[in-house]
Protein backbone atom coordinates (compact mmCIF):
# COMPACT_ATOMS: atom_id res chain seq x y z
CA UNK A 1 0.00 0.00 0.00
CA UNK A 2 1.26 3.32 -1.15
CA UNK A 3 1.53 6.00 1.62
CA UNK A 4 -0.81 8.74 1.70
CA UNK A 5 0.55 12.71 0.64
CA UNK A 6 -0.71 13.73 3.50
CA UNK A 7 1.61 11.03 5.47
CA UNK A 8 4.67 11.72 3.19
CA UNK A 9 4.30 15.66 3.70
CA UNK A 10 5.59 14.26 7.51
CA UNK A 11 7.80 11.43 5.93
CA UNK A 12 9.87 11.66 2.56
CA UNK A 13 9.46 7.58 2.63
CA UNK A 14 5.98 7.92 4.03
CA UNK A 15 6.81 5.77 6.73
CA UNK A 16 3.84 4.98 9.76
CA UNK A 17 4.30 5.58 12.58
CA UNK A 18 5.80 8.51 13.12
CA UNK A 19 6.75 10.68 16.03
CA UNK A 20 7.57 14.65 15.93
CA UNK A 21 8.96 16.85 18.98
CA UNK A 22 9.86 20.20 18.88
CA UNK A 23 11.96 21.46 21.36
CA UNK A 24 11.57 25.09 23.71
CA UNK A 25 12.86 27.78 21.33
CA UNK A 26 12.83 25.83 17.71
CA UNK A 27 10.69 26.46 14.57
CA UNK A 28 10.78 23.43 13.28
CA UNK A 29 9.75 19.75 14.56
CA UNK A 30 12.11 16.79 14.39
CA UNK A 31 10.44 13.54 12.86
CA UNK A 32 11.25 10.24 14.59
CA UNK A 33 10.58 7.34 12.24
CA UNK A 34 10.98 3.62 12.65
CA UNK A 35 9.80 1.72 15.77
CA UNK A 36 12.64 0.78 17.15
CA UNK A 37 14.64 4.16 16.76
CA UNK A 38 11.49 6.20 18.47
CA UNK A 39 11.55 3.73 21.11
CA UNK A 40 15.18 3.86 22.13
CA UNK A 41 15.20 7.56 21.69
CA UNK A 42 11.99 8.36 23.76
CA UNK A 43 13.44 5.83 26.57
CA UNK A 44 16.73 7.24 26.89
CA UNK A 45 14.71 10.89 27.27
CA UNK A 46 11.78 9.47 29.49
CA UNK A 47 12.40 5.91 30.60
CA UNK A 48 15.51 6.38 32.79
CA UNK A 49 14.16 5.19 36.31
CA UNK A 50 11.53 3.03 35.09
CA UNK A 51 11.86 -1.01 33.96
CA UNK A 52 11.30 0.29 30.29
CA UNK A 53 15.63 0.20 29.95
CA UNK A 54 17.38 -2.37 31.85
CA UNK A 55 20.63 -0.98 33.71
CA UNK A 56 23.07 -0.24 31.23
CA UNK A 57 26.75 -1.20 33.10
CA UNK A 58 27.71 -3.79 35.20
CA UNK A 59 29.39 -2.67 38.39
CA UNK A 60 32.52 -0.75 38.46
CA UNK A 61 32.68 -1.71 34.42
CA UNK A 62 31.12 1.87 33.60
CA UNK A 63 32.28 3.07 30.22
CA UNK A 64 34.19 0.05 29.62
CA UNK A 65 34.09 -2.37 26.12
CA UNK A 66 31.87 -5.24 26.95
CA UNK A 67 31.23 -3.99 29.96
CA UNK A 68 27.24 -4.03 29.55
CA UNK A 69 24.73 -6.05 31.36
CA UNK A 70 22.99 -8.89 29.65
CA UNK A 71 20.29 -7.59 30.09
CA UNK A 72 20.81 -4.06 28.21
CA UNK A 73 23.09 -6.12 25.64
CA UNK A 74 19.65 -7.98 25.29
CA UNK A 75 17.31 -5.11 24.86
CA UNK A 76 19.25 -3.01 22.07
CA UNK A 77 19.54 -6.24 20.04
CA UNK A 78 16.09 -6.47 20.46
CA UNK A 79 14.99 -3.45 19.44
CA UNK A 80 16.22 -3.26 16.34
CA UNK A 81 15.46 -7.18 15.93
CA UNK A 82 12.29 -6.58 16.50
CA UNK A 83 12.28 -4.27 13.41
CA UNK A 84 14.24 -5.93 10.88
CA UNK A 85 14.77 -9.64 11.76
CA UNK A 86 11.81 -10.64 13.51
CA UNK A 87 8.85 -11.81 12.48
CA UNK A 88 7.11 -8.80 11.93
CA UNK A 89 8.39 -8.91 8.27
CA UNK A 90 6.88 -12.52 8.13
CA UNK A 91 3.64 -11.48 9.42
CA UNK A 92 3.80 -8.65 6.73
CA UNK A 93 4.44 -11.23 3.96
CA UNK A 94 1.79 -12.91 5.32
CA UNK A 95 -1.07 -10.25 5.60
CA UNK A 96 0.16 -9.58 1.61
CA UNK A 97 -0.53 -13.80 0.53
CA UNK A 98 -4.25 -13.84 2.60
CA UNK A 99 -4.75 -10.44 0.78
CA UNK A 100 -4.49 -12.79 -3.01
CA UNK A 101 -6.78 -14.87 -1.30
CA UNK A 102 -8.98 -12.36 -0.16
CA UNK A 103 -12.21 -11.37 -1.50
CA UNK A 104 -10.90 -7.65 -3.31
CA UNK A 105 -9.21 -10.07 -5.64
CA UNK A 106 -11.32 -10.59 -8.66
CA UNK A 107 -13.19 -14.23 -8.96
CA UNK A 108 -11.35 -15.40 -12.33
CA UNK A 109 -7.74 -14.94 -11.42
CA UNK A 110 -8.04 -15.92 -7.83
CA UNK A 111 -7.37 -19.63 -7.96
CA UNK A 112 -3.82 -18.26 -9.50
CA UNK A 113 -3.34 -15.73 -7.11
CA UNK A 114 -4.15 -18.10 -4.24
CA UNK A 115 -1.46 -20.45 -5.65
CA UNK A 116 0.75 -17.55 -5.83
CA UNK A 117 0.21 -16.49 -1.77
CA UNK A 118 -0.03 -20.56 -0.96
CA UNK A 119 3.62 -20.70 -2.74
CA UNK A 120 4.24 -17.34 -0.65
CA UNK A 121 3.51 -18.87 2.68
CA UNK A 122 5.01 -22.39 2.01
CA UNK A 123 8.32 -20.84 0.72
CA UNK A 124 9.05 -18.06 2.86
CA UNK A 125 6.55 -17.25 5.38
CA UNK A 126 6.15 -20.49 7.28
CA UNK A 127 10.33 -21.28 7.57
CA UNK A 128 11.33 -17.55 8.71
CA UNK A 129 8.41 -17.96 11.05
CA UNK A 130 9.29 -21.04 12.41
CA UNK A 131 12.80 -19.76 12.80
CA UNK A 132 12.19 -16.81 14.71
CA UNK A 133 9.69 -18.52 16.96
CA UNK A 134 12.26 -20.55 18.42
CA UNK A 135 14.75 -18.09 18.68
CA UNK A 136 12.64 -16.61 21.00
CA UNK A 137 12.27 -20.32 22.70
CA UNK A 138 15.41 -19.74 23.07
CA UNK A 139 15.71 -16.11 24.63
CA UNK A 140 13.15 -16.73 26.80
CA UNK A 141 14.20 -19.74 28.28
CA UNK A 142 17.87 -17.84 29.00
CA UNK A 143 16.65 -14.71 30.38
CA UNK A 144 16.70 -15.46 33.85
CA UNK A 145 13.08 -13.94 34.09
CA UNK A 146 9.29 -14.31 32.52
CA UNK A 147 10.12 -11.65 29.55
CA UNK A 148 13.08 -11.58 27.02
CA UNK A 149 15.65 -9.64 29.09
CA UNK A 150 14.97 -10.79 32.24
CA UNK A 151 12.58 -10.29 34.86
CA UNK A 152 11.31 -6.62 34.12
CA UNK A 153 9.03 -5.82 31.39
CA UNK A 154 10.94 -3.80 28.85
CA UNK A 155 10.38 -1.27 25.79
CA UNK A 156 11.74 -4.67 23.71
CA UNK A 157 9.08 -6.66 25.15
CA UNK A 158 6.33 -3.82 24.00
CA UNK A 159 7.99 -3.68 20.30
CA UNK A 160 7.70 -7.69 20.49
CA UNK A 161 3.93 -7.69 20.96
CA UNK A 162 2.92 -6.62 17.70
CA UNK A 163 3.99 -9.44 15.33
CA UNK A 164 3.71 -12.21 18.07
CA UNK A 165 -0.02 -11.40 18.99
CA UNK A 166 -0.86 -10.01 15.20
CA UNK A 167 0.66 -13.31 13.57
CA UNK A 168 -0.70 -15.85 16.95
CA UNK A 169 -3.53 -17.10 15.11
CA UNK A 170 -2.32 -18.04 11.80
CA UNK A 171 0.61 -19.47 12.91
CA UNK A 172 -1.08 -23.25 12.78
CA UNK A 173 -2.54 -22.71 9.63
CA UNK A 174 1.30 -22.31 7.98
CA UNK A 175 2.43 -25.62 8.05
CA UNK A 176 3.70 -28.26 10.51
CA UNK A 177 5.48 -28.31 13.86
CA UNK A 178 7.33 -30.27 15.70
CA UNK A 179 5.07 -31.31 18.09
CA UNK A 180 1.91 -30.70 16.20
CA UNK A 181 1.25 -27.00 17.15
CA UNK A 182 3.24 -24.32 17.49
CA UNK A 183 1.72 -23.50 21.23
CA UNK A 184 2.95 -26.76 21.73
CA UNK A 185 6.18 -26.81 20.25
CA UNK A 186 6.92 -23.11 21.68
CA UNK A 187 5.27 -23.36 25.30
CA UNK A 188 7.04 -20.40 26.44
CA UNK A 189 6.39 -18.05 23.55
CA UNK A 190 3.29 -18.72 23.89
CA UNK A 191 2.98 -18.44 27.61
CA UNK A 192 5.13 -15.38 27.04
CA UNK A 193 2.07 -14.08 24.82
CA UNK A 194 -0.53 -14.43 27.47
CA UNK A 195 1.97 -11.83 30.02
CA UNK A 196 1.82 -9.78 27.35
CA UNK A 197 -2.07 -9.27 27.26
CA UNK A 198 -2.25 -9.23 30.96
CA UNK A 199 -0.28 -6.12 30.83
CA UNK A 200 -2.14 -3.02 31.99
CA UNK A 201 -0.59 -1.09 29.67
CA UNK A 202 -2.00 -3.65 27.13
CA UNK A 203 -5.15 -3.51 28.30
CA UNK A 204 -6.01 0.11 27.92
CA UNK A 205 -4.10 0.24 24.35
CA UNK A 206 -6.57 -2.11 23.56
CA UNK A 207 -9.70 -0.14 24.54
CA UNK A 208 -8.09 3.10 23.28
CA UNK A 209 -8.39 1.76 19.53
CA UNK A 210 -12.05 0.35 20.69
CA UNK A 211 -12.90 3.85 20.99
CA UNK A 212 -11.23 5.34 18.60
CA UNK A 213 -12.41 2.84 16.08
CA UNK A 214 -16.28 1.93 16.68
CA UNK A 215 -15.63 -0.70 19.31
CA UNK A 216 -13.49 -2.62 17.01
CA UNK A 217 -9.92 -3.93 17.49
CA UNK A 218 -7.39 -5.94 14.93
CA UNK A 219 -3.96 -6.21 15.26
CA UNK A 220 -4.01 -7.30 11.45
CA UNK A 221 -4.64 -5.06 8.37
CA UNK A 222 -7.58 -5.81 6.85
CA UNK A 223 -7.71 -4.92 3.22
CA UNK A 224 -10.14 -2.43 2.13
CA UNK A 225 -12.54 -2.46 -0.86
CA UNK A 226 -12.36 -0.19 -3.56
Amino acid sequence: MLAPPELRKVHPLGKSPVVTIQAPGTSEPTVLAESGFIFQYLCDHFGQGSTLVPNKWKDGQEGKLLGETEAWMRYTYLLHYTEVRSNAGATRKLTFSEALKGNQVPFFIRPVSSMLANKVISMFVYPNIKKHLGFLETQLETSGGEFLTGPDFTAADILMSYPLLAGRSAFDGLGEFAKGTAKESFPKVYAYMERLEAQEGWKRAVQKTKDFDGGNFSLVPTPREG
